[in-house]
């Protein structure tokens, strides 16, 4: 059997096949994470992201391929969480806008197409770094070229190309120190691993054993995970527009006559219908979610560019009030009106409650419930700007495995968006005290960029396995000291560990120390510490917050 032109359908059942390879797999991807923390969360983005582009693709399976590489390109686009979210959808990116224009593709154009979304991906990345997911995909894709020369089977090229990026992800620990000391492959690379395996066996009709995921289902139930404690924070009366709207509008010529479809012009239209406005488009779809108090003039208004598809309303005051109470509802508050729209917008990650009302107290006008393990998405960012309704607004991330969705979000955007690379809850806190609400745009990026060198972090979590890294041996359940994201103390007692961090950290130009305390921690151990600190330290000033965030007992802060 030899297949020498991918037409749309099968090359949507393979995304979904890799898809779903990849889903089931996900916690075994997360097992490589190189540290030993309870953070290693590289197959659950992955997974999720990859989720959300095969739903994209199911939403729209045709003969036209490049129309189906548009819709996974925009899923994954939207979908994509953590570092090796973003890298996986700028590979599918290129692979996508290479291909967009094609009815089907021969194995040179698979092979070609696989190429352009290496260089897309690599363009995307400030800093590429050998022996991750970047080199496993540049390899791979250099195989499926040289095959493709001499080959015109796509299954040929696939089986070279799957064998190669097996073989790169085998030699990533020579290319990385830290994968060969900790002795594991990179994850990002054997996700990207699992994802074209999937695409293999979907050519060769054969269906892997562990693929069981249900792509739309795990999705599904990530969002309504993610956005479940953001209620709370507002009341069910101030609820302008009440109606969640979502719908898509499959293009009709006859309707749109000779102008052409503009996705801007539809958007502008839209907005006086409602906020939270948000649209996706392509050749033939336009996915639509907005707030509105008229859904119904809403999709009147839609079925002017062509019939309606996938109608969902839903009452969010409904929604609020019962998520109040204790059921679930995966809808956010909306947005304030266009009368009240802001100057300057502040949207902040972090986990926990207590953390979520620091920010709060001094200036966040948003904050998504996200962190460690549970990386926001591109989307997620997207309305959370939408959300707050501001003409300039700067993004604290917080954690470095959501900058570059960060950054992804703030390319969709038509707002002035501004990422500050901010990779600690402390450092958010810092870049956020130094912005100044009367200074113009480029005043407050600069302030608060150079903020984020005048805070040290230190962390407090536990081993989740065995492992031995920076000549530290660890064992499973030991206390880990964390400065600025290194494991430099470990030991079987909490409060020791925070005590030797602690001391490592704390030098003659340290002022402030600032303890933010977890959900493992108790008041006892929160004392000890702060008699520590004033006891050894006696011209630095303590700070306490209990900031009832999970993963890590405690978080300092050091100014």
């Amino acid at each position: 059997m030899s297949i020498t032109v991918l037409e749309g359908k099968r090359f949507a059942e393979m995304v979904i096949q890799g898809a779903n390879h990849l889903s089931s797999n996900a916690k075994y991807v997360d097992a490589l994470n190189v540290f030993p923390v309870p953070d290693g969360d590289t197959g659950t983005n992955m997974n999720l992201s990859m989720t959300s582009g095969a739903k994209e693709v199911q939403k729209n399976i045709q003969s036209h391929i490049g129309k189906v590489g548009t819709s996974l390109s925009r899923g994954l686009l939207m979908g994509a969480r953590g570092n090796s979210g973003v890298i996986l959808s700028q590979l599918f990116r290129g692979f996508s806008k290479h291909i967009e224009q094609k009815e089907s593709i021969t194995g040179q154009e698979f092979a070609d197409a696989l190429q352009f979304g290496v260089e897309t991906a690599y363009k995307a990345v400030m800093k590429p770094v050998e022996g991750t997911i970047l080199t496993v995909a540049k390899d791979a894709a250099k195989k499926a070229v040289q095959s493709a020369e001499t080959n015109d089977d796509i299954i040929a090229i696939v089986e070279d190309t799957v064998k190669e990026a097996k073989a790169s992800l085998n030699r990533t620990p020579d290319l990385l120190p830290v994968l060969k000391e900790v002795g594991v492959v990179d994850s990002g690379g054997q996700g990207l691993v699992f994802v074209y395996e999937g695409f293999l066996a979907e050519l060769k009709g054969e269906k892997l054993p562990d693929a069981v995921q249900n792509v739309v289902s795990m999705n599904e139930l990530v969002n309504a995970e993610h956005h479940k404690n953001v209620h709370s924070y507002i009341n069910t009366e101030d609820i302008e527009f009440g109606y969640c709207t979502e719908f898509m509008v499959r293009l009709e010529q006859e309707k749109l006559g000779n102008k052409p479809f503009s996705e801007e012009d539809f958007r502008q239209a839209l907005s006086k219908y409602g906020d939270s406005l948000l649209v996706i488009a392509d050749d033939e779809i336009v996915k639509i979610h907005i707030h509105s108090n008229q859904p119904g003039e809403v999709l009147t208004f839609g079925q002017k560019y062509g019939n309606l598809v996938k109608m969902k309303i839903e009452n969010m005051r409904e929604q609020h009030s019962s998520l109040v109470d204790g059921s679930e509802g995966v809808e956010e508050p909306t947005a304030p009106s266009a009368e009240e729209q802001k100057e300057y917008g502040i949207v902040t990650v972090s986990m926990g409650s207590g953390i979520a009302d620091l920010f709060r107290s001094i200036g966040a006008h948003y904050v998504i419930e996200g962190g460690q393990t549970m990386n926001p998405s591109t989307e997620d960012i997207v309305n959370a700007v939408n959300h707050i309704n501001a003409k300039k607004v700067f993004i604290l991330p917080n954690n470095k495995n959501i900058i570059m969705a960060a950054e992804q979000a703030a390319e969709v955007l038509e707002q002035d968006v501004v990422v500050i690379s901010s990779k600690t809850v402390p450092q958010g806190m810092s870049a956020l005290l130094a912005f100044n609400p009367s200074s113009d745009l480029e005043t407050n990026e600069k302030n608060m960029k150079a903020a984020l060198e005048h805070v040290k972090t230190g962390q407090i979590t536990y081993a989740v396995r065995d492992t031995s890294i920076d000549g530290l041996e660890i064992e499973t359940g030991d206390f880990m000291g964390l400065a600025e994201g290194k494991i430099v103390v470990k030991s079987k007692d909490k409060t020791e560990s925070a005590m030797e961090l602690l001391k490592s950290m704390i030098d003659d130009e340290s002022e402030i120390v600032t303890v933010i305390k977890g959900e493992e921690a108790t008041q006892e151990e929160v004392e000890t510490l702060v008699s520590f600190i004033e006891e050894n330290y006696e011209d630095v000033e303590v700070e306490v917050h209990d900031g009832k965030q999970p993963l890590y007992s405690f978080i300092f802060s050091i100014e």
